[in-house]
């Protein structure tokens, strides 16, 4: 009793219900929990922002070279040339089923135009274990990972060449031998599964990485914080790569959000962050392979946003002139057009030029124009494929709806387009799951 109550007494004394402590054994910094490290202050100040995040470049709008030791020997030479044919190819794809949309032949479409640059110079620094959750303007991305024009056709026109079965609405692409995940409507959905993805792919040990993409209207959504603090608290290797194109369908960035755009909220969860010019081909791979490197080195996610300019309408639903002057358009796809400034520096190296350029876009659209007309004159998936895929072993309730549809097709042969339908799956369709039918 007398040693507790010695002890008692050697307790610092209390002043009005406070511990005296001296200054030499106060800490500097707070030692909460929840902010630990941050530095006290005597000051009564808020906070309102920090300075903008600096945009990366390589090159400038003309296409000049500021710094040539940070040229990538990946896109050098006719490496880069290559890689500028491909995005011609998705310019040109582009404006062909943008047409098609408005002549009746397919339902839906949304181009790329504008972002060509994001999307090649992304790809270009990924491998292909690693994985891919993106949103639905990234077309180049998947074109690049090795996806063909008649992939492309066949889910544009929901035949039966299309591995998604005619299910999903055109542009909503996915190939699981290329590792790209199918395409979700919903914004943002995609972000906390790509942190979910990435915690298993360390989990397993995979040398592989998560590659997310989003537009910066997405993440006005819930799921992209939920995603960004569950991938920094569990140490996910994955990349959010942010297409910051200026327009949210119709909602300019102005008054998206307030604050240092979306890269300045990858601080906030404590996670590696940098700004590029998204057009700026050059500057997308740099930034895109060294977070490469930081995600799988270090387990960590990291955060990029690529400043671009959406220079077409959201979709075929959509005109943009409603919202934004044309000439401001024009004045982007004249004076910073991601395509041009490839060529302007590939033609400063004696790579290119306009006889090459007639001879690409000529050979390029046939082959488009040949792989649209190959895809316009398949069927459509089986009808009996409307009860697949649903449930592992198909219900009583689903036998007995197919039947009553079989008969009604049956008793009214004239009143539907049966003949337009396949009658079953063909063998050689991409990426293809197995052919089982009810």
């Amino acid at each position: 009793m007398i040693r507790a109550f010695a002890q008692i007494r050697s307790l610092r004394p209390m002043v009005a219900g406070r511990a005296l402590y001296s200054s030499a054994a106060a800490p500097a910094t707070s030692q909460y929990p929840g902010a630990i490290g941050s530095p006290y202050t005597k000051d009564l100040a808020f906070v309102d922002g920090n300075a903008p995040l600096p945009t990366y470049r390589v090159m400038d709008r003309a296409g000049k070279i500021l710094d040539e030791a940070q040229i990538p020997a990946e896109l050098a030479g006719e490496n880069l040339v290559s890689v500028y044919k491909q995005m011609v190819q998705l310019n040109m794809m582009d404006k062909i089923l943008y047409d098609a949309q408005r002549q009746g032949r397919i339902s839906f479409y949304m181009t790329n135009y504008g972002e060509e640059a994001s999307h090649f110079g992304s790809a270009a620094a990924l491998t292909l274990d690693d994985h891919i959750f993106s949103q639905y303007r990234e077309a180049g991305v998947l074109m690049h990972r090795g996806f063909t024009l008649d992939d492309f056709m066949n889910q544009c026109y929901s035949n039966a060449l299309d591995p998604g079965k005619g299910r999903q609405m055109p542009v909503h692409y996915g190939s699981r031998a290329l590792n790209f995940q199918t395409i979700s409507s919903p914004l943002a959905t995609q972000l906390p599964q790509a942190a979910g993805a990435a915690y298993a792919l360390k989990r397993a040990g995979k040398e592989s990485v998560v590659m997310c993409y989003f537009g910066e209207g997405a993440a006005s959504e819930g799921d992209f914080h939920a995603a960004l603090n569950v991938a920094s608290t569990t140490n996910c290797p994955v990349i959010f790569f942010c297409r910051n194109n200026g327009f949210a369908i119709s909602t300019p960035s102005s008054e998206q959000y307030k604050g240092d755009g979306i890269g300045g909220r990858g601080p906030a969860y404590g996670i590696h962050t940098i700004r590029v010019d998204g057009n700026d081909i050059f500057a997308v791979f740099n930034a895109t392979k060294e977070a490469r490197r930081l995600a799988l080195e270090k387990n960590r996610p990291v955060v990029i946003e690529a400043m671009t300019y959406r220079a077409g309408h959201h979709s075929t639903s959509d005109d943009s002139s409603a919202y934004r002057p044309r000439e401001e358009v024009a004045d982007w796809q004249t004076k910073d057009n991601p395509i041009t400034r490839v060529r302007g520096y590939l033609e400063s190296m004696n790579l290119w030029n306009d006889e090459l350029e007639v001879e690409h876009q000529k050979e390029t659209r046939a082959k488009i124009v040949d792989s649209f007309a190959r895809a316009e004159k398949q069927p459509k998936p089986p009808i009996a494929e409307l009860f697949t895929d649903v449930y592992d072993e198909p219900t009583p309730l689903l036998k007995a709806q197919q039947k009553e549809m079989l008969e009604m097709l049956a008793k009214y042969p004239n009143a539907y387009p049966v003949g337009n339908y396949a009658t079953e799956l063909p063998d050689n369709r991409h990426n293809a799951v197995d052919k089982k039918f009810i």
